[in-house]
């Protein structure tokens, strides 16, 4: 059982908030679209769907996570405030994490042939994703948002999973989630701004500081809420979804607010937890208003 926790805190299962939620939105939009262009027409995810979509997200991410924390293990060692993860401390070892990440991967690659034809074809993309991001940090301060970007996958690939065609919407909704986790990921890089100078590391903060990386954050979730607004009308959703992206909005400005109240020091990992709310508030607003469409 140890050996289960240590798998769970390598990965950071609870972090499944800011994906799952946007995969099943993108799920569930991508039928409603359908019925919109053709009523009368089924148009919500099957259960076959939304079972090998989660399989797909579980391998996906765990993978994913397992594989940054591979990659980064020397950095790890050398912050303090991750020297303590399961690599650098020993709980874990390289052979066993590499197996982890083989097994996470063939789940994604096993599901995207129990999903429409061109998810058997297309999953080399999310996978290159994954190993070209843990690299970024060493190259750019746009980090952040390529890591945005690499989490957008979830809900334009949910999309194309269930009608096996791709459109504006989830092109709108790859960009917003890539937004929204650049943003928060930008300030979350500020608690490791002196070690990543020290390190020669690229994030925003270490480029910039932090009174920068608040401003970016900032900016960017108001990019993120105005694409999610705009994927309302591509798809004709009513009242539920606007009122959505509505509390959505609300909570990233009372965030950046606090945060710039009370200073990051003070507040800590709170906006981490504020912006796991978000991720769930707006994949049930989404499911609730596609299947009234």
């Amino acid at each position: 059982m140890s050996k289960v926790a240590s798998f769970a805190r390598l990965i950071k299962v609870e972090h499944s908030v800011y994906a799952l939620p946007f995969a099943y939105a993108g799920a569930f939009l991508a039928g409603a679209s359908v019925a919109a262009s053709y009523p009368g027409a089924p148009f919500l995810p099957t259960w076959g769907d939304l079972l090998w979509i989660t399989v797909a997200m579980i391998g996906a991410r765990s993978g994913a996570m397992a594989l940054n924390r591979l990659i980064d293990a020397e950095l790890d060692a050398r912050n303090p405030r991750t020297a303590d993860r399961e690599l650098p401390a020993g709980r874990l070892r390289r052979a066993e994490v590499l197996a982890f990440v083989a097994v996470s991967l063939g789940l994604l690659v096993l599901a995207a042939f129990f999903l429409s034809p061109p998810c058997r074809y297309l999953w080399p993309i999310p996978v290159a994703a994954f190993v070209i991001y843990p690299y970024t940090k060493r190259a750019t301060w746009a980090c952040h948002w390529i890591l945005g970007l690499t989490d957008g996958l979830a809900p334009a690939a949910a999309w194309v999973a269930v009608i096996g065609s791709i459109d504006w919407a989830p092109v709108l909704l790859f960009f917003a989630v890539g937004f929204w986790i650049g943003g928060f990921d930008v300030l979350y890089g500020v608690f490791d701004l002196e070690v990543d100078r020290r390190q020669g590391l690229h994030s925003f903060a270490a480029r910039f500081g932090e009174a920068a990386s608040r401003r970016a954050a900032w900016i960017s979730h108001l990019v993120a809420v105005g694409l999610l607004v705009a994927v309302g009308p591509l798809i004709g959703l009513g009242w539920v979804y606007y009122a959505g992206c509505a509390v959505v909005a609300v909570l990233l400005l009372w965030s950046a607010l606090d945060v710039a109240r009370r200073g990051l020091p003070r507040v800590g990992m709170g906006f981490m937890t504020l912006n796991g709310v978000v991720g769930v508030i707006y994949g049930v607003a989404a499911i609730v208003a596609a299947s009234l469409v």
